[in-house]
């Protein structure tokens, strides 16, 4: 009776340890380069000359197996996959990863190659092919999106060090980029200028950063929050303003120096209760 017992309490742990083993890999899978414990991330000590890598050449692919379920959960956050790039164009802030997670499984479930290039995003198909322009330099790279991430605010890809390094975003870690995406199917796929009707940036190298904290409808709305703003935050400017667009009052700060600055208002901003600020870029 008494080893009955135990070898029924023995299966019970065995399929909880199973059970704990699997969720632990569907979450490292959903993670991409989130995750990679307390390892310090960066560039090879000795790194390649990647000037001569050649970008992501776009091809029709169909969705890969892993990673394109409709939404997933990251650090209590979910997020949702897009059913097509067709059409996307975004202004933000690129961040790349590079030794800690080089040759890890990425959320499509090829290996993280640092030397390639490639990216992570967080609600593109995968694979998605885009153009990345630097809008500090106007340098452009063509990359595969391959991965989920990045789940740090307020950044909207995740660059292979290969990229991010022909961008020249590697010695500050970020850089202020477009992020355009390209039809395989198009002729002249490399060319985005033919794959979407939003029209490219100008060659205009200085662009402002801004945080938008909030879009109302009503106006007292918005006075209200800069009002709560200003008490708090009171070494930038601060500004409401309407939108013609989408016929909103915007309550913007800015501009704004630095990307690490933008960072810390946000989390001043986060800290009182509001909700996540955006980063914008004009």
């Amino acid at each position: 009776m008494t080893y009955g017992k135990r070898s029924r309490q023995n299966k019970q742990f065995s399929f909880c340890l199973i059970g704990l083993l699997i969720a632990t890999i569907v979450t490292a899978t959903l993670n991409g380069c989130s995750s990679g414990g307390g390892v310090k991330d960066g560039a090879p000590v000795k790194p390649r000359d990647v000037s001569r890598v050649p970008d992501a050449k776009p091809k029709a692919e169909p969705h890969s197996k892993y990673g394109n379920n409709p939404s997933y959960v990251v650090n209590g956050k979910r997020y949702y996959v897009k059913n097509s790039a067709k059409g996307y164009v975004e202004r933000g802030v690129a961040s790349w990863y590079g030794t800690k997670f080089h040759g890890r499984r990425t959320s499509s479930g090829e290996p993280y190659d640092m030397y390639a290039m490639t990216a992570a995003h967080r609600s593109l198909p995968l694979p998605t092919y885009v153009e990345v322009t630097n809008l500090g330099n106007r340098r452009k790279v063509v990359v595969k999106v391959n991965d989920r991430g990045p789940f740090h605010s307020n950044r909207i890809i995740d660059l292979s060090y290969s990229a991010a390094k022909k961008l020249g975003i590697t010695a500050n870690g970020t850089g202020l980029v477009e992020v355009r995406a390209i039809d395989p199917r198009a002729k002249h796929a490399a060319n985005s200028s033919e794959n979407s009707t939003v029209g490219h940036a100008s060659n205009r190298t200085s662009y402002e950063l801004f945080l938008q904290v909030g879009a109302f409808l009503s106006r007292s709305n918005a006075d209200r929050l800069r009002n709560q703003l200003v008490g708090v935050i009171n070494t930038h400017n601060i500004k409401t303003g309407y939108s013609e667009t989408d016929k909103l009052y915007r309550v913007r700060i800015g501009p704004i120096a630095s990307v690490e600055t933008a960072d810390r208002l946000a989390q001043r901003i986060t800290g009182m209760g509001i909700a996540e600020p955006q980063v914008i870029i004009n």
